[in-house]
């Protein structure tokens, strides 16, 4: 059975570590980011993260029921990143871009965090915040409920689908990232008209776009449904 969390306050009260480290819940987070970042999720252990922090691991079970605990919190922690200092301004088209393109850049700025936590769903501070937010703009903007729902969780779940796609491919070894790159110049670029005339049209323009990110232009197509659906109601 997992022990529990120890409230904030008693934990504020411990002594600090012997290299004079007072631990708290974000200098935790904080610290498994940078092991992520560093050597993966093989590299996200208790043990390594007591290391890192000059705690013994058993410390850590004060603040998280466990790594599963920890995971969720960090990406609690990637989402409150996106939103710090965002402000609703009225103009829900550009608020929901806004917001989707600082969550996305929130998760790819950390992809070893990102393949951990994209698919979870946390029901902590920032998350909820987040989900709030979303359903407020639409709400606001004169979405009817359920619709309001529908684009809501096609934005939620696009966003963090392209961030962990987005996530996957950095994560590569870097050998291996160029190498799926350059695939686009060295092999696609390279097929005969004959054979694949649609892609030997599209080569030049492939080569350049897909090796960036499509979820711009995917979010603009869902706010263009979005936009399209609101004008049908009106």
């Amino acid at each position: 059975m997992p022990k529990p969390v120890v409230p904030e306050d008693k934990r504020r009260r411990r002594r600090p570590t012997k290299s004079g480290t007072v631990l708290s819940e974000a200098l935790i987070v904080d610290t498994a980011l940078r092991l992520l970042r560093e050597h993966g999720s093989a590299g996200l252990t208790a043990r390594r993260l007591g290391l890192a922090l000059d705690a013994d691991p058993s410390t850590l079970y004060r603040y998280f029921r466990g790594m599963d605990d920890l995971t969720l919190a960090i990406g609690d922690a990637l989402i409150g990143q996106a939103l710090r200092g965002w402000r609703p301004t009225g103009e829900w088209r550009a608020d929901l871009r806004t917001v989707g393109l600082r969550i996305h850049a929130a998760y790819v700025a950390h992809p070893q965090a990102a393949l951990l936590t994209t698919n979870r769903v946390t029901g902590r501070a920032n998350e909820l915040a987040a989900d709030e937010a979303v359903l407020d703009v639409l709400r606001t903007a004169g979405f009817p409920l359920p619709e309001t729902v529908r684009i809501y969780h096609a934005f939620i779940d696009q966003t963090l689908a392209f961030a962990a796609l987005d996530a996957a491919s950095l994560a590569l070894p870097s050998a291996a990232l160029r190498a799926d790159e350059a695939m686009w110049r060295s092999t696609y670029a390279r097929l005969p008209r004959t054979t694949h005339p649609r892609i030997a049209e599209a080569a030049p323009l492939l080569a350049t776009r897909m090796v960036t990110s499509a979820y711009p232009t995917a979010l603009e197509m869902l706010l263009d449904s979005a936009q399209a659906r609101l004008e049908g109601e009106s």
